[in-house]
Formats: structure tokens, C-alpha cells, sequence
């Protein structure tokens, strides 16, 4: 009777149960919020935010709900982590496609268009992440929406330095141009699919737009 009143009055904050019935204890903060991104990232990227719950978050992440509230507020919060994590890998693509090629501005674009071409094609490939959050969240005011115009606009600004070092007429012009090719990418890799014939001919559509934009610079 004692043993039993024992094991009744231990502390049970620190465990809690999976789906399978197994018990899971807390895990540490900063071990437990890289495994609720890592999570998160894997989950909805593949099938949308809105189609996860928190729950499958922590079941894939093997951490108890304690953990994800500790280190997140809400869903939205997570979320929010999540596209800011996903907008320094996407700036980080961006930089490593550039630094191939100092100083050459019309190749370090043609090296991008290479590069988001390949990574397109790949099987599993899910588009934009960003893209993909807007059309879940329609209102421009909601936190998520925010985080995805601001990597857009950051976009923008980086293609219009590219294209005024390319010495364009209009690097502005050219920049929106390139960016409206981006996206027609991400768009066909989910309606023709990965590796398909658009994707294929974005590098040479690029290419084009540049040349045809940047003729005082190629003449130089």
C-alpha cells in the first residue's frame, strides 16, 4: 500500500504518453526546438500547415506537447519559426549559387537559374514554401503572410542589385521578370511536375531575358 501511495504521488510533469500509449519524457529546450523545427519543416512542407496538427508535430519530433509549449506559444509561433528558418535556407541557396561566380553578375543569374532548376527536378520537391503558405492563409495581415511577403520583397532586392550590376536598362524591370520566372517554377514543378519541360527551359529563359535586357553591357 505504501509503494503504491509512493508511485502515486512522483511528479508526472516531466512524461507524457504517445499516441501508442508510450511514455516520453521532457526533453531539453534547445534540443527539444531543434527537433519541433526539424519536424515541422519535414511536415509541412510536404503536406501544408493547416493539414498538421501540433500533435503530429510532437509525435514525429519524439518530444512530450510540454516541450513544443515551452518553446513555442502556439501554432502560429511555430509556424512563424518555420518560414524563418526556411527563408535562410532559401537565402542560402541563393548566396552559395552567387558565390560561384564573383564579380559576374549575368553568370552568377544564369548559376541560380541552374541551380533552382535542379533543385526542382528532384523527386518530393514541394514548391515554394512560401508560396505554399500564402495560398493557406489568404489574409495578408496574418503573421505567416507577413514573413512570406518580406522574403519576397528580399528577393526583389537581391535580383535588382544582380541585374544593376549586369548593367540592365532597366534593373528593376528585369528583376520583376526574373521573379515572375521563379515563381512560374515553382508553380509547374506541382502542376506538370518535378523535372518537367517549363522547368527545364527556365535557365534558357533567363538567359534570354538578361541578354535582351543587358545588350550595352554584353556589347562592353
Amino acid at each position: 500500500m505504501k509503494d503504491r501511495h509512493a508511485e502515486a504521488s512522483r511528479p508526472r510533469a516531466s512524461v507524457a504518453k504517445t499516441a501508442a500509449g508510450r511514455t516520453r519524457p521532457h526533453t531539453a529546450g534547445a534540443t527539444a526546438q531543434q527537433l519541433l523545427l526539424r519536424a515541422a519543416s519535414e511536415l509541412f512542407y510536404q503536406e501544408g500547415v493547416r493539414a498538421v496538427g501540433v500533435d503530429a508535430v510532437v509525435e514525429r519530433a519524439g518530444v512530450n506537447k510540454m516541450s513544443l509549449y515551452r518553446q513555442f506559444a502556439s501554432k502560429d509561433d511555430l509556424v512563424a519559426a518555420y518560414l524563418e528558418e526556411a527563408n535562410d535556407c532559401f537565402f542560402g541557396h541563393f548566396d552559395k549559387s552567387i558565390a560561384m561566380h564573383p564579380g559576374e553578375p549575368v553568370r552568377q543569374i544564369a548559376q541560380y537559374f541552374e541551380d533552382l532548376t535542379w533543385r526542382a527536378s528532384r523527386e518530393g520537391y514541394r514548391g515554394c514554401p512560401f508560396v505554399n503558405v500564402a495560398a493557406e492563409f489568404p489574409d495578408p495581415a496574418h503573421p505567416a503572410r507577413q514573413i512570406v511577403a518580406r522574403n519576397k520583397a528580399q528577393l526583389i532586392e537581391r535580383l535588382t542589385e544582380l541585374t544593376s550590376a549586369a548593367g540592365a536598362d532597366d534593373p528593376a524591370g528585369l528583376a520583376d521578370a526574373l521573379a515572375l520566372l521563379i515563381e512560374g517554377v515553382y508553380a509547374s514543378s506541382q502542376t506538370f511536375g518535378p523535372g518537367c519541360g517549363p522547368i527545364a527551359s527556365a535557365p534558357r529563359v533567363a538567359a534570354q531575358l538578361v541578354a535582351a535586357a543587358c545588350r550595352q553591357g554584353a556589347a562592353a
